[in-house]
């Protein structure tokens, strides 16, 4: 499955080989402020099913979902990198600080290139970062789920 540039009006299903039988299933079409227009596009060695679109989409779905929760948090405005070993971290300094009513615990967030470590000191403080972060992996749960739920399989229906 790849990104590609095309035509606005592209068929969201279409044989691009009758002789070999290659299909290929276009979804998430969209169109920039230039006019230019992209859209992921796979390519099957057969007309697929409505299902097989389905999972394909859903699929993708998930691991945008994914990437955006690993990678598409900012806190403070750096950018934080929320991988499960890192979720684990931040969750138990946040429950220690519970625990223990203090906190002293240094994060490395930003990027390799451009590394910023950030001390928390007190409760209240990790308790603000440690919300910041579950609320973003919320949403980017929800919009994954909203997204899922609003696949229309219409346009893949050939009969």
């Amino acid at each position: 499955m790849k990104r590609v540039q095309g035509n606005p009006d592209v068929a969201l299903l279409e044989c691009t080989n009758p002789v070999k039988n290659k299909w290929r299933v276009r979804w998430d079409v969209s169109s920039d402020e230039s006019g230019t227009t992209s859209y992921m596009e796979e390519e099957f060695d057969h007309k697929p099913a409505v299902d097989e679109i389905k999972v394909l989409i859903e699929g993708w779905i998930s691991d945008a979902t994914r990437e955006k929760i690993v990678s598409g948090f900012s806190y403070e405005g750096v950018p934080v990198w929320l991988s499960n070993e890192n979720q684990a971290n931040y969750e138990r300094a946040y429950i220690q600080s519970r625990i223990g009513n203090s906190v002293s615990v240094v994060f490395k967030f930003g990027t390799d290139d451009k590394p910023v470590y950030r001390r928390f000191e007190n409760p209240a403080d990790i308790e603000a970062f440690y919300r910041a972060f579950s609320e973003h992996i919320q949403q980017a749960q929800l919009d994954g789920w909203n997204a899922r739920e609003s696949i229309d399989l219409e346009p893949y229906r050939m009969d």
